[in-house]
């Protein structure tokens, strides 16, 4: 052991000193790369605060009880509404998320999500303005299958939550079918179907669905198959095996899963009036006020009342079909005469106005002229695909085909998009 006045002899002072500036010197390379990456060192004690929005709450009062002033309020609001076209926000579906650098700093990142995939953040820079950036989430999208058969008393709707079907997805199927079946007299025991959908997923967990990708039914007329199908344009559509267009220009029923009460008939006694006449369309039973969509796109050409229809829309689609709906108990807001109108808006709701003995949907559609049976007349597609887009449709299907045969064996599996 050296004594103390060895160790504190001119030559060791001097290789103390310069350890020490040494040390000195490695402190302040560390202190500046701090300030360099303040990112890292705020991760690691920064708090988050999560706050749904609930039934009463605007961003105004949610930012001025984060502590945040009324200049950065008015701020933020102007700068949501111009970035990310944010003017508002909902109760029970917005989310809002603080960020600071520790309990008692001041918010200087605020997360607004809308919805699962989008988020919009905010910072706030060393000058104090706030700036906005749109992030979309990726998703992990995953094609299922789920196939069923109805049994006897079924309807397809009991049928498909059976088989596992979301409810979201049936209701989409139903718009899909409903243009080339009637699912009050084309549903039988027996007849299988099959879906194949999206569903979404992020971090592992599952958030919603997606889109129908494919169905099949065995209808009475004949195998329905649809087929969504991106084109080379960017737009999608659903096609037929063959790449005709599945989606017609006119719904046989307006409204999804309605019972027919009464048929198209050359024939029929009325039962208001008493005596024999033609009965021009088909009656679907609905309970006063359930929505009226309009079958097609097209433009409306009356809005009136007569005492056999009541209050009745009638719409021109194309120079060759029309379609009447009768008995509404009230007109939809906006949709007066030469109003072009969308197909599936709600042109009015369900009634028993005019000669009608109950609340129901009269139903017609008008064929250069002549009414013609909504349930049997051949409906025109929109669209067909041409000659190149049918071979690139065909060699997808079949790709498609070879991943539902291997659903069909293993439906725990899902392809992977």
């Amino acid at each position: 052991m050296k004594k103390a006045k060895d160790i504190l002899n001119t030559t060791n002072l001097t290789r103390m000193v310069m350890a020490l500036a040494v040390l000195l010197s490695l402190v302040a390379i560390f202190l500046v790369a701090t300030k360099r990456t303040p990112h890292h060192l705020r991760a690691a004690r920064e708090c988050k605060s999560v706050v749904m929005v609930a039934s009463g709450d605007t961003l105004s009062k949610l930012l001025l009880e984060q502590g945040l002033t009324h200049n950065d309020v008015n701020t933020i609001a102007k700068v949501l509404k111009s970035d990310a076209e944010i003017t508002t926000l909902r109760a029970d579906k917005d989310v809002l998320e603080f960020v600071r650098d520790n309990n008692n700093a001041p918010v200087t990142k605020i997360v607004v999500i809308p919805s699962p995939w989008r988020q919009v953040e905010l910072t706030c820079g060393e000058n104090g303005a706030w700036n906005c950036e749109t992030v979309d989430v990726e998703r992990d999208v995953r094609a299922v299958y789920r196939s069923g058969e109805i049994l006897d008393g079924d309807s397809f709707y009991l049928a498909g939550q059976r088989a596992g079907i979301p409810a979201g997805i049936l209701i989409d199927v139903y718009d899909l079918l409903a243009f080339e079946m009637d699912f009050e007299r084309d549903v039988r025991a027996g007849q299988k179907f099959s879906v194949l959908y999206e569903e979404n997923f992020s971090n592992g967990q599952k958030v919603d669905n997606g889109r129908v990708l494919a169905v099949e039914f065995e209808a009475l007329r004949g195998n329905v198959q649809m087929y969504r199908f991106r084109k080379a344009d960017g737009t999608t559509g659903y096609y037929d095996a063959e790449g005709n267009g599945a989606i017609k220009s006119l719904k046989r029923t307006p409204i999804n899963n309605a019972k027919i009460t009464s048929n198209f008939s050359r024939n029929r006694k009325h039962p208001v009036l008493g005596y024999t006449r033609a009965h021009k369309g088909v009656d679907f039973r609905a309970s006063t006020g359930t929505p009226i969509p309009a079958a097609g796109a097209g433009r409306v050409i009356a809005r009136s009342y007569n005492k056999g229809h009541g209050n009745f829309v009638k719409i021109r689609h194309n120079g060759s079909y029309e379609t009447l709906y009768a008995h509404m108990s009230k007109f939809a807001k906006g949709v007066n005469v030469g109003t072009n109108v969308r197909q599936g808006q709600t042109i009015g709701y369900v009634g028993s106005t005019g000669y009608s003995t109950g609340p129901h949907l009269h139903y017609e559609i008008i064929k250069d002229g002549v009414h013609v049976n909504p349930m049997t007349v051949k409906l025109p597609a929109i669209s067909n695909l041409g000659k190149d887009e049918k071979k690139k449709f065909q060699e997808y299907r079949k790709v498609l085909e070879q991943g539902i045969e291997k659903l069909e064996k293993n439906p725990s599996l899902y392809i992977q998009l």
